[in-house]
């Protein structure tokens, strides 16, 4: 799910070079998406911070998770401890992203350990860059 048509093009390319046909793209905002009522996996990499509404969608991705499912975010976060001149470098030239300071005041991290079971995070690249995920509440009997 992209509201970019660039990067969904660029995604089926890479769904066809690695034979990967248990991939489905659709073109619209995750905050609109309508999710399919069994999904194996979730996989947001660098996108579901710019969405206002990262938590309701985190939630609906949770619910939508077969029993073992499972959601994990790859994302940028705000950098505790760099100096303020390092952090507003760093957004300026990821601004061509839509990357702003405000952006670190969201914490999707959060938002996976209040919808799913099993939710941890770790921080790289001098705590600029997040991987969080969870697994699902749903049960083989759900």
């Amino acid at each position: 799910v992209d509201f970019s048509r660039q990067m969904l093009e660029q995604a089926r390319r890479r769904a066809v070079r690695h034979s990967w046909a248990n991939v489905e793209f659709c073109h619209c905002d995750i905050a609109e998406y309508r999710w399919p009522s069994a999904v194996d996996a979730v996989l947001s990499t660098f996108a579901i911070t710019l969405s206002p509404d990262f938590d309701a969608v985190i939630g609906r991705g949770a619910r939508a998770l077969n029993p073992h499912g499972r959601l994990v975010i790859l994302d940028l976060k705000y950098p505790e401890g760099w100096p303020d001149w390092l952090v507003r470098l760093a957004a300026r030239l990821n601004r061509p992203f839509a990357v702003t300071l405000d952006l670190g005041e969201r914490h999707p991290w959060e938002s996976i350990a209040k919808h799913m079971r099993s939710a941890a995070w770790a921080q790289y690249y001098g705590g600029a860059v997040y991987v969080a995920r969870g697994m699902s509440f749903r049960t083989a009997t759900d």
